[in-house]
C-alpha cells in the first residue's frame, strides 16, 4: 500500500515523518522497590509505599532505619507497578503522598528530561498499559512484567517537547475533569448515605420510635420464588430468554436494564418470569455484610428469568407497600443489620428464603415511604446523570489518547507543513490492531 505524503513504514505501524520510535529504556531509569521484610515495620518514620497505596489506601506500614536513597519517592514521583492486577494496580501511577520509601514489586521511574517531557510520557505509559499487560506473564488477573521486557517496549513520540507538552495537556485536562466528576460523584454517594441513614432510621432523636412507623415481617406483604433452575454452562449467553444477574441485584438498588444476558430457555422447561415491581435478593456470598442485597424491577419487560443465584420477592396485590423503598430499606443500614443477623454459613454465607420472611423489620406508613423514596431517587438521578457524564469523559478520553498519542490528529504545526496547515487536517489511519504502537 503507498504511504500518504508526511508519514512512514516503521515497526510499529505508520506514523508522521517527524516523529521518533523510542523504547522505554531510552528515555528513563528503571528504579526497583525494597523488600521490607515484616520485622522491619514500624508504627512510625518513613511510609512504606505498596501497590496497595498506589490505588488510594491509606493503611500504611513504616521504615525508621537506613536505606538507600534511590528508593526515596517523594510527592508527584511517577512509578510504575510491574507487579499486580490487570486493569487496576498494574501499570503508571503518579505518588500523591508524603515523602516515602518505595516496597518491592514497583519501580520508580527517572524520567530524562532532555529527551522526553515527563508528563507525555506518562501519557504514553497508560496508553501502553493494556499492551504490555497482554505480553505479561502469570495468571488471567494477577500479572508481572520483567525490567529488561520492560526497557525494550517501543513507543512513538512527536519530534519537540512543544508537541508532547501540548498533547499531555489536553490530556491531563481531561483527566482533571474525571477526576472532578469522580469527587462529586463520591460526595454525591455520601449525601445519600446520610440522607438514608436519617429517613429510614424508625426512631427519633430522643430514641423514640417515630409515628406511622410499626412492626411487620415479609411474609405479611407477599412470597418469594426461585431463579433460573437446571441450567448448564452452555445455555447461558445465547437465547431468545434474558437474565438479571447476580451482579445486577448486587450493585443496583433498581435492576439496569443494560445489564440484562442472554439464556436459553427450552420450551418444556417451566422457569419463573420476572414481573414489575418485584424484589430481588442474592442469596450466597463470601460475607454476611454482603448477604441479601436487594434491588427492585420498576420496568415491563419480556421474557425476563432471575439468575439462580438470586431469589425473587413479589408483593401480594394491593399490598400497602412501596417496593422501592423495601428495596432502598433493605440496602440501608438498618436492614444490613437484619439480613446479616440471618446469614448463615463459615466460608460462604446463605439466606434463607423461610427466616427472610419471617424476620421483623419496621415499616413506616405507604404515604411515608413515598416521600422517602422520593427524597432517595432525587438523589440516585443526580448520581446517575453524574455517573453517565463519567462515562462520556472517558470514553472521550480514550479516543483523544488514541489520535493524540499516534500523531492522527496533530496539536502542533509540523516543521515544513504548509502555510495553511490546519491541526483537523493531519489524520492518519490507525495502527494495526495489537501493534504496540500507543
Amino acid at each position: 500500500m503507498e504511504l500518504k505524503e508526511g508519514y512512514k513504514q516503521t515497526e510499529v505501524g505508520v506514523i508522521p515523518d517527524d516523529w521518533d520510535v523510542l523504547t522505554i529504556g531510552d528515555v528513563c531509569k528503571l528504579i526497583n522497590g525494597r523488600g521490607f521484610k515484616p520485622f522491619e515495620w514500624e508504627k512510625q518514620g518513613l511510609p512504606i509505599i505498596r501497590i496497595q497505596n498506589l490505588n488510594g489506601s491509606e493503611d500504611f506500614n513504616y521504615f525508621n532505619g537506613h536505606y538507600d536513597k534511590k528508593i526515596e519517592v517523594e510527592n508527584g514521583q511517577l512509578l510504575f507497578a510491574w507487579s499486580g492486577s490487570r486493569g487496576t494496580s498494574f501499570g503508571p501511577h503518579i505518588w500523591n503522598g508524603s515523602l516515602g520509601v518505595l516496597n518491592y514489586h514497583t519501580w520508580k521511574v527517572v524520567v530524562d528530561n532532555e529527551k522526553i517531557s515527563p508528563e507525555y510520557f506518562l501519557h504514553a505509559l497508560k496508553q501502553l498499559t493494556k499492551y504490555i499487560e497482554d505480553k505479561a506473564h502469570g495468571a488471567s488477573a494477577l500479572v508481572h512484567t520483567q525490567k529488561w521486557e520492560m526497557e525494550s517496549f517501543n513507543f512513538i513520540t512527536p519530534p519537540t517537547k512543544t508537541e508532547q507538552t501540548a498533547i499531555a495537556k489536553a490530556l491531563s485536562d481531561v483527566d482533571e475533569l474525571i477526576f472532578q466528576l469522580e469527587k462529586l460523584i463520591t460526595k454525591k454517594r455520601l449525601i445519600k448515605q446520610g440522607a438514608m441513614q436519617k429517613l429510614l432510621n424508625p426512631f427519633d432523636e430522643n430514641g423514640e420510635l417515630k409515628n406511622g412507623w410499626g412492626l411487620t415481617s415479609l411474609d405479611s406483604l407477599g412470597n418469594t420464588y426461585g431463579g433460573l433452575t437446571g441450567k448448564n454452562k452452555s445455555d447461558f449467553g445465547h437465547g431468545l430468554g434474558l437474565y438479571i444477574t447476580f451482579m445486577n441485584v448486587f450493585s443496583n438498588v433498581e435492576i439496569n436494564l443494560e445489564m440484562l444476558e442472554k439464556v436459553y430457555i427450552g420450551k418444556t422447561e417451566n422457569q419463573n418470569l420476572v414481573q414489575k415491581g418485584d424484589l430481588f435478593f442474592n442469596g450466597s456470598s463470601e460475607t454476611p455484610e454482603e448477604v441479601g442485597m436487594c434491588a427492585y424491577l420498576d420496568a415491563n419487560i419480556g421474557e425476563v428469568y432471575l439468575n439462580s443465584f438470586c431469589f425473587g420477592f413479589r408483593l401480594n396485590k394491593g399490598v400497602n407497600v412501596n417496593g422501592l423503598y423495601l428495596a432502598y430499606f433493605f440496602r440501608s443500614k438498618e436492614g444490613r443489620e437484619v439480613l446479616k443477623s440471618l446469614a448463615q454459613g463459615a466460608t460462604r454465607y446463605n439466606l434463607s428464603k423461610t427466616s427472610l420472611l419471617k424476620a421483623k423489620f419496621l415499616l413506616p406508613k405507604k404515604e411515608i415511604q413515598f416521600r422517602i423514596v422520593s427524597s432517595l431517587n432525587d438523589i440516585d438521578n443526580e448520581i446517575s446523570a453524574l455517573e453517565s457524564k463519567l462515562t462520556k469523559t472517558k470514553n472521550l478520553k480514550q479516543g483523544m489518547m488514541q489520535s493524540l498519542l499516534t500523531g492522527t490528529i496533530r496539536l502542533v504545526k509540523p516543521q515544513g507543513a504548509p502555510h495553511e496547515w490546519s491541526r483537523h487536517k493531519t489524520r492518519m489511519r490507525h495502527p494495526k490492531p495489537g501493534s504496540p504502537i500507543i
